[in-house]
């Protein structure tokens, strides 16, 4: 009996272990559903697959409009270390001290946007600058006045007097995707006009904490210190944006860099040429996010909201009617989702106009209606 299982055992569990993989490589001749992944194949093309071998035409249409920058400020400095030590200072007297004057020079980009010689720029490649050169492509080079500057969105309009000069063809900022082709063109390092590519990353990026107004188109396209100001164009040539920051720890490139739309560029542009300012609309509040902790007391769970943390004496909200602790529900019929989003829908309603807010408090819903005044300088507090 042994030597009978021992001859035929090896027979038995090869056939057994065959018959398992036959079963399951085709089920179904054992009456066994057959499964498949259901995988989409995509259809077969007779074409060779291609994409473009160069963006040279839509720089050549692009860079001559993008100009360097070299802005110098005059800085005054005690002319030892020691001399800011305070109990050296106090001793001795401030008006005493020797001081000693000297240059501080920066770089950044500029786009030209008319043939009058209109030039938008971050107002933070501008700020305090005592003298701003402007180098064209064609070899030409000029000073330039800063007509306006707008520092809530970072954004300042230069002005240049030259002839034949090429601005840049607008393109649609509202229309573009994530994943299309965008090229940054600049100044990074001054090295000189340098051309990068890479594709939109995201758009509408906000709270980032860089702007007090943010909207930024987000790309991969290298954009490194000097290349602030500089134009972020699509495969076309046509401007997008005008590229403002970058994200990162080390100071060059990391992949993660900023622009600002072209349409709220071109709108702070036409403000500052018409008004010398960028004239927003202002409720006088401040305004924090619904948690969920704050909207379990509020017993506003799933519902939208903001709530009023601030208000400024005499301002609009304060004279609507509006107090510490109000729940805002909507303005002027939009949801109040977040603080950002209203807030910028208040800032784009012109001064003078009436708008109606919906509020709950103490779990009762108000409507009230407010004057939207003029936005003033970031210098007063709330409240």
């Amino acid at each position: 009996m042994l030597k009978a299982l021992r001859f035929l055992g090896w027979p038995l569990l090869v056939g057994v272990l065959l018959a398992l993989l036959i079963i399951q490589r085709y089920p179904q001749w054992v009456g066994l559903p057959h499964q498949e992944a259901q995988v989409r194949q995509a259809p077969i093309s007779l074409l060779p697959q291609q994409g473009p071998v160069s963006y040279a035409q839509a720089v050549s249409r692009a860079a001559p409009a993008v100009a360097n920058l070299y802005t110098a400020k005059v800085v005054t400095r005690p002319s030892h270390p020691l001399f800011e030590d305070p109990v050296f200072r106090r001793f001795y007297g401030e008006r005493s001290l020797p001081r000693q004057r000297r240059m501080e020079s920066s770089l950044g980009s500029a786009v030209i946007m008319s043939p009058e010689g209109y030039l938008l720029t971050n107002n933070h490649v501008t700020a305090d600058a005592d003298q701003i050169v402007v180098a064209l492509k064609d070899g030409r080079e000029t000073l330039a006045r800063v007509i306006g500057s707008d520092p809530e969105t970072d954004l300042a309009v230069l002005k240049i007097d030259l002839e034949n000069l090429p601005a840049i063809t607008l393109g649609s900022s509202d229309n573009i995707s994530i994943g299309d082709v965008a090229l940054a063109i600049g100044n990074p390092f001054g090295v000189g006009q340098t051309v990068t590519m890479g594709i939109i990353s995201a758009t509408g990026r906000n709270q980032l904490g860089l702007n007090t107004y943010e909207d930024f188109i987000q790309t991969d396209a290298a954009i490194n210190p000097g290349n602030s100001g500089g134009a972020l164009v699509d495969a076309r040539g046509n401007l997008i944006g005008i590229n403002t920051a970058i994200f990162s720890k080390s100071g060059g490139s990391q992949g993660i860099g900023f622009a600002i739309p072209a349409k709220l560029a071109m709108e702070v542009m036409q403000a500052i040429i018409e008004h010398g300012q960028v004239i927003r609309g202002w409720l006088g509040i401040e305004v924090q996010p619904l948690t969920p902790e704050l909207a379990e007391s509020f017993d506003m769970e799933g519902r939208p909201g903001i709530v009023v943390a601030g208000i400024y004496r005499d301002g609009p909200a304060e004279r609507a009617g509006l107090q510490p602790g109000d729940l805002i529900l909507s303005i002027d019929g939009e949801p109040a989702n977040d603080g950002r989003s209203s807030m910028n829908q208040v800032a784009r309603t012109r001064p003078g106009e009436v708008i109606d807010i919906d509020v709950m408090r103490n779990g009762k819903e108000l409507k009230l209606q407010a004057e939207v005044g003029v936005r003033p300088p970031v210098s007063s507090t709330p409240e």
